[in-house]
């Protein structure tokens, strides 16, 4: 119950331990076909280009920046957490003249200020995160995609916590790169990094005047061989993960999106109600809360680590700590996908009231 990993279903395990074939196997193939198309109705977009990077989250990241950017670049970076401060310093590393526009942590991003942003430069990229997990804000992805629906800036996506357990409409928002990751809603094991570009950001991807700086990542040479009737090598792909992510895929696709979006929501509100109950307050407002990360404030004059050591060495549950300024402040508690239900959130409540308990008597 932590920000990452989820709890694994045992049908995804199963799907991993099942034999490993060649990874251009014609069954295989079909696999990956349906995959692609699993993964569009899920991002809520029609683009080609949409397949699993081989690699966790931060890889989906690095694919993005290393294939859509070049030396010199004007890029705006919003952030308000860890996630948004990454994006950065991949953008710097890789050459990029990058802005950024920077919102108190536990705040969500403000379009005003974006909008006024971007009247003063023309930007070939602007990024952002949908779901901050160091914080646990929900950020106005739509909103600041309508502020670019005149602008021929690519709009880059960060949705590794919100894939899975919040609506995600990437067509609708006008956005052209967006990347996942396995581990959190899709309550997949960590490895892959489902992602997705527009076609606006595939010519940018054709027209670059630089080879792409990594190979491994270099999206028009992996798409030949996630699309086509002739599949061209590039590597070996992650066979028994990508096994994983089918049948990950699968079980989403049984529950349905709208049933798992409410379970999400449902639980959330239970752990909020419990959690008021034990006088634990959240930090971010209630319209900017995401159902499957919530940041709590850690109770005055608590042991917060103590607090998280005991929860997981006496009640086999983890939760997460604060992160960079929040370092000790605040925990947080992960409801994603698989973990999602209300006996898990029954569980927490209870153990972690005998915990707060023990830690003041």
């Amino acid at each position: 119950m932590g920000p990452g990993p989820s709890c694994v279903p045992d049908e995804v395990y199963r799907a991993l331990a099942k034999p490993t074939i060649g990874h251009l196997d014609p069954y295989f193939i079909r696999l990956m076909d349906e995959i692609r198309s699993s993964l569009q109705q899920l991002m809520g977009t029609r683009n080609p280009v949409t397949f699993p990077v081989s690699g966790t989250g931060s890889a989906g990241m690095e694919t993005c920046f290393v294939n859509l950017l070049e030396r010199g670049d004007p890029v705006l970076i919003l952030v308000n957490g860890v996630f948004g401060q990454r994006m950065l310093e991949v953008a710097r590393r890789l050459g990029a003249d990058a802005d950024s526009v920077e919102f108190d942590w536990g705040t969500p991003v403000a379009p005003p200020e974006v909008s006024k942003k971007l009247r003063t430069r023309s930007y070939k990229l602007v990024a952002m995160i949908h779901a901050e997990t160091s914080t646990g804000v929900r950020n106005p992805v739509e909103e600041v995609g309508a502020l670019l629906e005149d602008s021929d800036a690519l709009f880059l996506v960060d949705a590794v916590t919100s894939l899975g357990g919040i609506q995600v409409r990437m067509d609708e928002w006008r956005i052209d790169a967006l990347y996942s990751a396995t581990q959190k809603c899709l309550s997949v094991p960590p490895g892959l990094a489902p992602l997705s570009f527009s076609e606006r950001a595939v010519k940018v991807l054709n027209d670059r005047k630089s080879k792409v700086p990594n190979w491994y990542l270099d999206v028009s040479m992996i798409i030949r061989y996630w699309e086509g009737s002739k599949r061209s090598y590039h590597h070996t792909a992650p066979i028994n993960m990508l096994y994983a992510l089918y049948q990950g895929l699968k079980l989403i696709e049984e529950e349905g999106l709208q049933k798992i979006f409410a379970r999400h929501l449902q639980s959330h509100h239970a752990l909020v109600a419990g959690l008021r109950a034990l006088g634990i307050d959240l930090m971010v407002e209630p319209e900017y809360r995401l159902p499957m990360l919530n940041s709590v404030y850690c109770p005055a004059g608590t042991d917060e680590s103590a607090v998280r050591r005991n929860l997981l060495e006496k009640h086999d549950i983890e939760i997460g700590a604060g992160l960079g300024p929040l370092a000790g402040k605040i925990w947080r508690i992960g409801l994603m996908g698989h973990t999602a239900r209300p006996e898990n959130v029954d569980l927490f409540l209870e153990a972690l009231s005998a915990e707060l308990q023990n830690s003041s008597a």
